[in-house]
C-alpha cells in the first residue's frame, strides 16, 4: 500500500483504542491518539531509504512492532513515573499498544498486497498474502483512507456519547 492505504489502515485498526481513550480520557486525547498513528503509519517503510534494509524485512515484522511498542511504552512509563507507579503502568501500556497497533495495522494493509509480509521473519519463513490488490492500486489506497476515516470517526463520537 502507498501513504494513504497505510493512514486508512492505522485509523481502522486504532478505532477501538480510540473509542476507549475517548471515554476514559476525552475526545481531544482519543484525536491526538488517532493523529499520532496516522503519521506514524509508514515508519516501517523507512528500510526503503536505509542501506542493507531490505525493503519489507526487519521493519515488516511482529519483532519490529514488540520493539516499537516496548520504546514508546518505555517513554510512557516515564511520562507517568511522574505521577506515581500505577500512572506510570497505565501510561506505559498505553504506549506500548499506540506503538505496536501502529506498525501492526502497516503489516495488515501490506498483507492485502501479492507481495505479502513475512511477520515472523527470520524465525519463520511464512508469507502471507490476501492477494487482493497491487500496492499502487489507487481506488484501493483511497477506499482504505475513506474506510478509517469513517471508522475513526465512529468510534471517536461513540465514545464521546458513553455517559461516564
Amino acid at each position: 500500500m502507498y501513504r494513504k492505504g497505510h493512514v486508512g489502515a492505522s485509523l481502522v485498526v486504532y478505532a477501538p483504542f480510540g473509542f476507549l481513550v475517548t471515554v476514559l480520557a476525552s475526545i481531544e486525547v482519543g484525536l491526538v491518539g488517532a493523529a499520532g498513528v496516522a503519521s506514524l503509519a509508514m515508519v516501517p517503510d523507512l528500510d526503503t531509504r536505509v542501506p542493507f534494509v531490505k525493503h519489507r524485512g526487519i521493519t515488516h515484522t511482529v519483532w519490529f512492532a514488540l520493539l516499537v511498542g516496548v520504546a514508546f511504552g518505555a517513554v510512557g512509563v516515564a511520562v507517568g513515573l511522574q505521577r506515581g507507579v500505577v500512572e506510570a503502568l497505565l501510561f506505559g501500556g498505553a504506549g506500548f499498544l499506540f506503538g505496536a497497533v501502529t506498525i501492526v495495522s502497516h503489516l495488515l494493509a501490506d498483507a492485502l498486497t501479492p507481495m505479502g509480509i513475512r511477520p515472523f521473519a527470520p524465525v519463520r519463513d511464512a508469507e502471507y498474502t490476501l492477494d487482493l490488490f497491487t500496492a499502487a492500486n489507487p481506488l484501493a489506497n483511497y477506499a482504505l483512507l475513506g474506510l478509517g476515516v469513517v471508522v475513526i470517526t465512529v468510534a471517536l463520537v461513540a465514545g464521546e456519547a458513553v455517559p461516564v
